[in-house]
């Protein structure tokens, strides 16, 4: 495969993640500051974010297992914190329900908060697995010229 094609893939492939909703503009503006001195910028922080968050998951899913009662305060700390994390990155579905968990603590509502931290958690993995083959891709088509979204 010529590397004009497997450019094209990696184009694609970014496009897609932004049609699912995966991701948001935060990721262009990411993408933007990466240069020939960082050529792999991106990838780093995104690793980074996970790396870090893995510890973020742990601390939210301990603080809902303490469930007499659940300490909603607490649970809405962590949780801005990991979507500040996950803004970061511009991952807009994890960021989405982020604020509905944040929404059910402050409501008090504890089933709430187990199910959309299923769901987050589902998010992540998804949105995780997407990047790495994203970045895999990336890696393999060479150097990037241009940071622009097409549209």
């Amino acid at each position: 495969m010529d590397r004009n094609q497997s450019r094209r893939q990696v184009a694609a492939m970014k496009q897609s993640l932004f049609d699912q909703g995966f991701l948001d503009e935060q990721f262009i503006q990411l993408e933007e500051l990466q240069d020939d001195a960082n050529p792999n910028f991106v990838e780093e922080i995104v690793t980074l974010h996970y790396r870090d968050s893995s510890r973020l998951i742990s601390s939210i899913e301990q603080a809902l297992k303490e469930r007499n009662p659940l300490d909603f305060n607490k649970l809405d700390t962590l949780m801005h914190q990991f979507k500040g994390s996950s803004s970061s990155i511009g991952a807009k579905k994890v960021k989405a329900e982020c604020n509905l968990f944040r929404e059910y603590c402050r409501t008090g509502n504890a089933e709430g908060c187990m199910r959309s931290f299923q769901q987050l958690k589902r998010e992540y993995a998804a949105l995780r697995k997407k990047l790495e083959a994203y970045f895999q891709l990336a890696r393999q088509a060479g150097p990037q010229e241009t940071a622009c979204r097409s549209k």
